[in-house]
Order: C-alpha cells, then structure tokens, then sequence
C-alpha cells in the first residue's frame, strides 16, 4: 500500500522531496516568451484568423506589420492591432528594444459561439453558428 502511494506522488511530478512545484501568476507569461498581448471574444471565425496569424509566426516584428498590411485578409488588421500593441507591452514593460523584437509564437482558440436559425424547407430551421476567437500573440528578443 504505502509502496503505491509512493508511486502516485511521483508521477503526479509534484517536485523535489515532495516541494509543491512553483505556481505562475496570471501575469506571467507561461511560454517564456518577453511580452504578450491577447485579445478575447473577437467576432470573427477562428480559422481566418489563424491563418493570418501562421503568416507571420517566425518573423521580424517590422517585417510582419508590413505582411500583414499589405495582405487583403478580414484577420489580418486584427492581428496587426494585436501585434502592435504587443510591441508597446515588451516596451513600456520590459523596457525592449523593437529592432530585437520576433514573433515566436501565438495561439488562436475557439471562443464562443452565438446560435442562430435560418428557416428551411418544409417548416424546419437549420442552425447558423456565428463563431468567436481569443488571439495570443508571442514576441522575444533574439
């Protein structure tokens, strides 16, 4: 029995000699990333705005705010907002220098879904699923 409980705490990877492991705060960014900015609840399909985001993932600050102006896609003046004000969070924040600033990284999830009815044939009615994203994006210096 006690043999099992040994096993149990081990793998629950509480730490060293049972030490609770050290809990970030909310403010903190989990990615190790320099600075992050998110926004929530933004009424557009998350797929669009994946793409937009996946176009700039990898590059130079600068360079990513030009991709980002001059392609036609509905997500992409979202996410150069976002990118912007990402840029003024490793600034006043972190006191970083935007010539050493990159994108490393972000994350678009589902947010929620509105349901409307659109009326069908024979009297029935066909569900409308207006979606939601939340946008994170990542920067760090190199």
């Amino acid at each position: 029995m006690a043999n099992k409980k040994r096993i149990r705490h081990s793998i629950s990877g509480a730490g060293k000699a049972g030490a609770p492991a050290k809990k970030l705060s909310p403010r903190e960014n989990k990615d190790g990333g320099l600075a992050s900015a998110t926004l929530r609840n933004v009424r557009i399909s998350p797929r669009k705005l994946r793409l937009s985001l996946d176009m700039v993932k990898g590059q130079q600050v600068e360079q990513a705010l030009q991709t980002l102006q001059f392609n036609t896609r509905k997500g992409s003046a979202i996410v150069a907002k976002l990118l912007k004000s990402a840029i003024s969070n490793a600034k006043e924040r972190q006191g970083a220098d935007v010539d050493n600033l990159w994108v490393t990284g972000g994350s678009v999830t589902d947010g929620p879904i509105m349901m409307r009815y659109m009326p069908a044939a024979h009297g029935r009615a066909n569900p409308v699923r207006k979606r939601a994203a939340h946008i994170t994006i990542l920067l760090d210096q190199k």
